[in-house]
């Protein structure tokens, strides 16, 4: 039996991220509501738009020939999920069997991101990100370009359209 929890992602973090585009005029400061995953003991934020579900990942199918870190494919009531391992490319211990996967979109596509444990939904301030320091050596994957405080250590932004581009055009 597969456990799901499905995220209501349609819902407005707040009337003042409504455009996402330009400065909040408003008098409060905008919030962004953001999945908080853990992967290889590291925390990553994702943006709550983007997250369809989570679930409990109870077999992967690997397929021969998938882009390094597509590590294979699952069964979600009838629809096969892709299923990403991002540790690898964050250079993170990857010996642990992950068996969560948050399934993200990005256009017409899907994929599963395997994850250490369950999401926790935050509502997090615009003003707690910033920039990710240049020069990390991570120019080949632009995964994360924006780092936010979460319990006093800057955590990285998980960028999905950028993870989700890189794997589409590799397929």
């Amino acid at each position: 039996m597969q456990h799901v929890m499905t995220v209501d992602s349609s819902r407005p973090a707040s009337d003042a991220s409504r455009s996402g585009a330009g400065p909040d005029h408003s008098s409060g400061s905008a919030t962004i509501r953001a999945a908080i995953i853990s992967m290889g003991g590291e925390l990553f934020t994702i943006d709550l738009r983007s997250v369809r579900e989570v679930f409990v990942v109870e077999s992967i199918t690997p397929v021969p020939g998938m882009p390094s870190g597509l590590v294979g494919v699952t069964n979600l009531r009838g629809t096969v999920i892709p299923l990403l391992d991002l540790r690898m490319m964050f250079s993170l211990n990857a010996e642990a069997t992950l068996q969560y996967a948050v399934v993200v979109k990005h256009g017409n596509w899907q994929v599963g991101v395997l994850v250490d444990t369950v999401p926790e939904i935050r509502t997090l301030s615009k003003d707690q990100f910033m920039p990710a320091p240049t020069g990390t050596g991570e120019a080949e994957f632009p995964f994360v370009s924006t780092v936010v405080k979460l319990e006093d250590r800057l955590r990285g932004v998980l960028e999905t359209a950028a993870v989700l581009s890189h794997f589409e055009s590799a397929g």
